[in-house]
């Protein structure tokens, strides 16, 4: 793990913990404290000690050497290291050594504790189903739905366990697992190319009638995904033998699967093939329009807009944003404002993520006098910006170290607008300055965020100061009494 700390709020009156990471990964779980209670998988960290910033713990890992930090903010649970549960899927581990899914106590294994310790000593789908079968502390398990998602969400990337977990859990007495279930184990499945194995599943689905069209879809991406899309329209043809029919939903389906595997031309054929007996509707238009764009043949794109009049159906704003999307990848913002003016001319107005796609690209491209001319653009059409759009913009800015332009949007154009900062508004304000190494201007706005009635900090709003002051090579001690000084509530 990278992350310095490990951070959390504490909030009393509920006992639930909100855990983040202070990385790139943000992750979040809530448990119960005392005997803990955790509805997510996890993954158990030794920590050892604890700082406590406004209503924030930090963990400190057990390897940190706390002895030179003030009491006043360190607080030890236990005079050895201790361990913490928090989200698992957000880390890089091995299968054998970051296994535990979720704690009863800090003594006592829990049930997927028991499961998991022996899938891991298993090399097949079969030793892993006899290896649980056969295993009296197993037998014991009451098993839910829940559970086995919780398993089969823990093994994603793991076929042969996840299959083999499957059929244990299929084989106990009084439970039978969910249609959800089998759609989660075709999608496994299929993600890791056991197509044979797919369609031996599939067959036992039809054969208990709980195939569903849900089930066709990942079947059908799986098999484009794999490089088979032969098998994706061979899917669709035999719907009936699976009781569904072939209607535009299903014709949809498979005409996205295909066109966001690149395999646009061969959609567009079954198209022609169905539309006379399957009624296309405006969603099958937008599935070819992001086709198009997608391989970089826009002019197609352009030309299904046409298409999509001619058949009584009108384009609607994501028809005409994604086009504007690939012209925003090319920069060519020429094309852009002419597509913004054919949306109005055609009663479509752009809403507030096209403008926000355009700011973007502008801030990117260099073009930032243009792009702080967008939300004037947007209040022409009576498109009124909103934080997040703001949030984007000020991100934008502060990357590029336009830091006066970006104070300028926070504290002018958007009270101007009426539109209220959230946490991340200040998070990326803080962030900026802390990219800058402006600390004093970052701990003022942490202080504002904390004394802020329309929103409270998160862990995030502390992780760019730690960062830097960590990266300054000072002391966790003197942090701590940097933000106590500059008054933020520790």
């Amino acid at each position: 793990m990278q992350a310095h700390f490990i951070g959390f709020s504490l909030h009393s009156k509920s006992g639930t913990i909100h855990c983040e990471t202070c990385s790139v990964a943000v992750i979040s779980t809530s448990t119960k404290l005392g005997r803990t209670s955790v509805s997510t998988s996890l993954m158990v960290l030794p920590v050892r000690s604890l700082a406590k910033i406004n209503n924030f713990f930090f963990f400190l890992p057990k390897t940190y050497d706390t002895s030179h930090i003030s009491k006043k903010y360190v607080h030890s649970f236990s005079t050895s290291p201790f361990h913490i549960c928090v989200e698992s899927d957000h880390f890089t581990s091995n299968r054998s050594s970051d296994q535990a899914e979720e704690c009863v106590d800090f003594h006592r294994k829990s049930d997927v504790d028991v499961i998991i310790s022996k899938v891991c000593a298993a090399n097949t789908e079969d030793e892993v189903f006899k290896s649980l079968v056969h295993d009296s502390a197993c037998n014991t398990i009451k098993i839910t739905h829940g559970f086995v998602d919780r398993l089969l969400h823990r093994f994603k990337d793991d076929w042969k366990s996840a299959l083999g977990v499957f059929r244990w859990a299929e084989a106990c007495p009084h439970y039978k697992p969910s249609p959800d279930l089998y759609d989660r184990l075709v999608d496994i499945l299929g993600k890791m190319k056991q197509m044979e194995k797919v369609n031996a599943l599939v067959e036992e689905m039809r054969e208990s009638n709980i195939v569903s069209l849900n089930t066709i879809a990942k079947i059908m991406r799986r098999f484009a995904g794999a490089g088979d899309w032969k098998d994706a329209v061979r899917i669709f043809d035999e719907l009936g033998k699976f009781g569904l029919g072939k209607n535009t939903e299903s014709m949809n389906l498979l005409l996205d699967t295909l066109c966001k595997e690149h395999k646009v031309e061969q959609a567009r054929m079954i198209f022609l093939e169905l539309k006379s007996h399957i009624p296309p509707n405006a969603n099958t238009f937008n599935i070819f329009i992001h086709g198009w764009c997608k391989i970089k043949r826009v002019e197609e794109a352009h030309w299904t807009i046409q298409e999509m009049k001619g058949r009584g159906c009108r384009p609607c704003v994501i028809s005409y944003s994604t086009i504007i999307q690939f012209y925003c990848n090319q920069y060519n913002f020429h094309r852009v404002y002419e597509l913004l003016d054919e949306m109005k001319t055609q009663g479509c107005p752009p809403n507030v993520v096209t403008f926000t796609t355009i700011m973007h690209s502008l801030t990117k491209s260099g073009e930032f006098e243009e792009a702080l001319q967008i939300s004037e653009r947007m209040k022409s059409v009576g498109c009124k910006p909103d934080t997040l759009f703001y949030n984007a913009l000020i991100h934008s800015l502060g990357r590029a170290g336009r830091m006066k332009e970006a104070i300028r949007v926070f504290m002018e154009e958007m009270p101007k607008n009426q539109t209220s900062p959230n946490t991340s508004t200040y998070n990326s304000m803080i962030a900026m300055f802390c990219h800058h190494r402006q600390e004093q201007k970052a701990l003022q706005y942490l202080k504002n965020l904390e004394n802020a009635s329309c929103c409270k900090p998160d862990v995030q709003s502390y992780y760019p100061l730690l960062k830097l002051y960590f990266g300054a090579g000072k002391t966790e001690n003197e942090i701590l009494l940097n933000m106590e000084g500059a008054g933020s509530g520790i």
